[in-house]
Parts: structure tokens; sequence; C-alpha cells
């Protein structure tokens, strides 16, 4: 597996932490899928999260376009709910 330059790792951060948490589970889910092989594990490194929100977030983009949380960042019952 490629891993990517410094300078791109540093610009992963800064967009992961700008996202929602639906959004930063996608978007590793996204990049590690991109990777192959090893790239959860690599992925979870450079973006500092858990191997399981990787595969949370390749889960979540399987069931697209079905969201149950559509327009929410939490699922009903959570204790927080902002619209975009």
């Amino acid at each position: 597996m490629k891993k990517y330059e410094s300078e791109i790792e540093d610009q992963m951060r800064l967009f992961y932490q700008s996202l929602s948490e639906k959004d930063r589970r996608r978007y590793a889910g996204i990049e590690a899928a991109r990777l192959g092989h090893g790239g959860v594990t690599y992925v979870a490194g450079v973006l500092g999260c858990d191997a399981n929100t990787i595969r949370r977030g390749e889960v979540d983009i399987a069931q697209l376009p079905f969201d149950e949380a559509d327009g929410r960042v939490r699922k009903k019952g959570g204790t927080s709910v902002l619209s975009c």
C-alpha cells in the first residue's frame, strides 16, 4: 500500500477535524477503501481514530442513499441535533 506524503496527511487531519461525527466516519471509510489492504490501519493512524470507526463509516457508505439520520448529526435519541 502506498502511503501519502506528510503534507497530504496534515491536510487530511485538518479536513477530518472540520467534519461532523457522521461525515468523519464516512470520509475515513472512503479513504481506507481507496487504499485497499492495510488502509483501515493506516488511515486510523493518520486521523487518530479507531479502526472500528472506519469500519462503521464503510457500513454507512454501503447503505447510501438510505440514511436514517438524514439532515441530522445524531440518530434519534442522541443528545445533539443539528441541521446543515
